[in-house]
């Protein structure tokens, strides 16, 4: 008889992981805009892997590129190494690149207008954060690292 009640507990346990699971899946999927495309300098160097993609890791690195993008590194949370290149190793110490469109001046000749009517509303943080960045999983064909280019989305946790 204590059989039942136990699977039943259990069933509902794993009803309820499905659910947060399967909620956040679905979260992150509609977390991402594809009219952020229309505001990446050169998309065609960027070879999409995944059209959505959440991450977690700590913020150990930005600047301003020319092209007005706002470029970091995460330093990837236990268990996703499996996202990173050979490239991500070798010039990036083992860190994922994140990219953050139109946030910054275009100083980049070639990219003037890309943003032009565009303001970009994720929220950037800082050297040390602990975040959630959701975006376009790629590969950058110019450098051979792995990338979220563009974010969709930043969150400190």
């Amino acid at each position: 008889m204590k059989t039942r009640p136990t699977s039943c507990k259990l069933s509902l346990c794993l009803l309820c992981l499905f659910s947060i699971v399967f909620s956040s899946a679905q979260k992150a999927s509609s977390d991402c805009d594809s009219k952020l495309w229309n505001f990446v300098w050169e998309p065609s160097r960027l070879q999409v892997l995944d059209k959505c993609k959440t991450v977690t890791g700590v913020i150990v690195e930005k600047n301003a590129d020319p092209d007005g993008d706002e470029h970091m590194l995460l330093k990837l949370d236990a268990g996703q190494e499996g996202l990173l290149e050979k490239k991500n190793y070798t010039k990036k110490d083992g860190n994922l690149v994140i990219e953050a469109v139109c946030i910054n001046n275009i100083t980049r000749k070639a990219a003037k207008g890309i943003c032009k009517g565009y303001v970009n509303h994720v929220h950037l943080p800082k050297v040390g954060d602990h975040v959630r960045v959701t975006g376009s999983y790629v590969l950058d064909s110019h450098n051979g690292w792995t990338e979220i280019h563009p974010i969709a989305q930043v969150e400190k946790f």
